[in-house]
């Protein structure tokens, strides 16, 4: 028989605060009163709770609102200045570092070239180093009340118990990145913050299942498409990981048995046929004249009247649709969501012709069920995403940061936002 957890009373008190916090966090202002109808807690519990929050400093007094015949009512909200929040999106061609309040109001940016070195740890540690010091002096706020740096990287992420990250397209086998990231460079200290590392798709789907396409769903699936192609799956509210945390690996699904060459060293992968990387080379050897960088290089194809790139634009709209039929297919979810710098600039300009392809792939009756859709959040999404994680972990303690080993292993609590549903936490 599974072993019985025995709830103590601070456990209840930190899931009282917790449950009135998210709240207050997702659909306030609100009043007292509303936080005990939405919650079920009572109003003597609401209070005392209420109490604690305000003296925590995380919540604060927000104006009041007329009651029937009484004294007017007190709104209260979460304070967006209670602490900041540091986002890290490792991408394919450079680190992007972004700091925010509560809110996710951006305050600071270090956007850090990858260069010649592609992907080699040091240089992704000395990005990560340098842009977080960057982001901390040019805002001005005190490194003490920074509650966390969240860091979206390609691959797989385990926890054992240090974060260690898996990504076999960039050469990453068994990398101690949260050990690099303490220990620091010759050239920066290392970080004493609280870190807490995810896949990138995963970051990203979160932060649209809270704040963008994906809220109020409770299943869907984020796609990003840059350079590769990952997914975050979302199965009744919660991300679908599998065994090993490495689900959602939606580029190495097959396109075409014995097809192109991937970057993994398989071939048919989608990532060979949709990746940007993999459709700049097919342009370049085709005699188009792709611009320097990949995002202005993708643009101009996207836009070239050529017939090669025309080509190439039809094979874009046949294998994303293919691809997003065999989503449809096997997971059955109420939305499709397209992010990723690459994936807006292609959905942008061919949506409706990759919803055509992919009705034209998928069973009639789930398809009729999914929309597919662009993310909302643009396409730096993934270090806002990042940034959710250590606030996650704050609303999952009901305000209060303790140690992280708390919150270790898997997320398993629910993503989708809006009523009933809660953010997912790591823990």
């Amino acid at each position: 028989m599974p072993e019985k957890t025995r709830r103590t009373v601070r456990d209840l008190r930190r899931g009282n605060r917790s449950t009135l916090l998210r709240r207050l966090y997702f659909d306030g202002p609100l009043t007292r009163q509303e936080l005990s109808a939405q919650t079920g807690l009572s109003q003597a519990s609401v209070s005392n709770v209420v109490a604690e929050l305000l003296d925590i400093g995380v919540i604060i007094e927000a104006g009041s609102v007329e009651s029937d015949g009484g004294r007017p009512r007190i709104l209260l909200k979460t304070a967006p200045g209670h602490g900041h929040l540091v986002g890290v999106d490792v991408g394919e061609t450079r680190v992007l570092v972004e700091l925010f309040d509560l809110e996710l109001t951006p305050l600071a940016k270090a956007d850090l070239p990858l260069g010649d070195g592609g992907h080699d740890v040091r240089a992704v540690v000395e990005h990560i180093l340098s842009g977080l010091r960057t982001v901390i002096t040019e805002s001005g706020v005190d490194s003490a009340t920074v509650i966390g740096v969240g860091v979206g990287v390609p691959g797989t992420v385990a926890h054992t118990p240090e974060y260690v990250v898996h990504c076999q397209t960039i050469g990453w086998e068994a990398v101690p990145l949260e050990q690099m990231l303490r220990a620091g460079t010759d050239r920066h200290e290392g970080t004493s913050l609280p870190l807490f590392v995810d896949n990138g798709a995963t970051a990203l789907g979160q932060a649209e299942m809270w704040f963008g396409a994906g809220r109020g769903a409770r299943n869907a699936v984020v796609a990003l498409i840059g350079s590769g192609i990952g997914a975050c799956v979302v199965v009744d509210g919660a991300p679908y990981r599998g065994s090993a945390g490495s689900a959602g690996e939606w580029g190495h699904t097959k396109a075409q048995v014995g097809g192109n060459l991937c970057r993994c060293g398989a071939r048919g992968c989608l990532e060979a046929y949709v990746g940007a990387t993999a459709l700049l080379e097919r342009y370049r050897a085709a005699g188009g004249t792709a611009s320097t960088g990949e995002e202005p290089a993708l643009a101009q194809l996207l836009a070239d009247p050529a017939p090669l790139a025309a080509e190439i634009r039809t094979e874009i709209v046949a294998y994303l649709g293919t691809g997003i039929a065999g989503l449809v297919n096997l997971f059955s979810p109420e939305k499709i969501i397209i992010g990723g710098w690459a994936g807006l600039l292609i959905g942008n300009q061919m949506l409706d012709l990759i919803r055509d392809a992919a009705a034209g792939n998928a069973l009639r009756q789930p398809f009729a069920q999914t929309s597919v859709e662009l993310c909302r959040l643009g396409p730096e999404a993934v270090a806002v995403g990042a940034a959710t994680l250590p606030l996650a972990h704050l609303l999952d303690n009901g305000g209060t940061v303790e140690g992280r080993e708390q919150a270790a292993g898997p997320a398993r609590t629910p993503v989708a936002a809006g009523p009933p549903a809660l953010p997912w936490t790591r823990a």
